[in-house]
């Protein structure tokens, strides 16, 4: 049978007179769009244009769930109460969805975004509040979070559809891990490389670590970040090479 990956992006990710990305380039690339929910970027005028955007080309809609954290673009970890957690993850699914199906579609996953997706990897209390928020919300939504995590097994058991992700353009630890933005080398930008490495992804379910160990990485779905410099050129290096290759392009869901 031939491959067949999903490719997502996060987006939605301006706010007010600041523009992030290329949004409209990247949702003519992607198949699924990890779309901002207010916490940690975009405003409700951005989300909804993103929303239509997508909806106009097929594309499916993830709310992209954060910390309350505008300042920090949702990349600083907050000690939050599993209660508020819960409660932020329910209000911010919910807002998307509306700004969703005003547009004609509606939210079809949930994805944790920045430093929240980096803490449940091993932070089984936070992992859990947004497994609760996800379930209270609509249980058939599945989510999406890094092979191995704490917040995958949380969300089998709690009955919901874990969906393993890669990431084209930043680093792995030996352990599977993304390694931290503060360091060296952990953001991709070769379009070339970040292309090879997704075709290895995909055929092999295998990428190379920083340090050059050859790591196993099974997923459903390839996140290339829409705020990379370089996004929009990495993407269509991708789509190029996987449609050289005959691998299908499609959404998980």
């Amino acid at each position: 049978m031939a491959a067949v990956i999903d490719l997502n992006s996060d987006l939605g990710e301006s706010f007010g007179a600041w523009t992030l990305g290329d949004d409209t380039a990247m949702l003519d690339l992607v198949t699924s769009a990890n779309v901002a929910c207010g916490f940690h970027a975009g405003d409700p005028a951005t989300l909804l244009r993103t929303c239509r955007d997508a909806a106009q080309r097929g594309v499916r809609i993830g709310a992209q769930v954060g910390y309350r954290d505008l300042a920090g673009f949702g990349r600083r970890f907050i000690d939050v109460s599993s209660a508020d957690l819960t409660a932020d993850v329910i209000y911010q699914i919910g807002a998307l969805d509306a700004l969703a199906r005003a547009s004609g579609s509606a939210v079809a996953y949930v994805k944790p975004h920045g430093a929240l997706y980096n803490a449940i990897v091993h932070h089984r209390d936070q992992a859990r509040a947004v497994v609760d928020a996800v379930g209270a919300v609509n249980p058939s939504l599945p989510v999406l979070g890094l092979p191995g995590s704490v917040f995958l097994e949380e969300a089998e058991a709690g009955g919901l559809r874990a969906v393993p992700e890669a990431f084209a353009d930043r680093a792995y630890t030996p352990e599977g891990r993304l390694v931290p933005r503060t360091e060296p080398g952990a953001v991709l930008h070769d379009p070339a490389e970040v292309a090879q490495r997704v075709l290895q992804l995909v055929t092999k379910g295998t990428v190379r670590a920083i340090e050059g160990s050859l790591i196993d990485v099974a997923a459903e779905t390839i996140c290339v970040h829409g705020d990379t410099p370089a996004a929009v050129e990495m993407a269509a290096a991708i789509r190029k090479l996987l449609d050289d290759k005959k691998i299908r392009v499609r959404p998980f869901v």
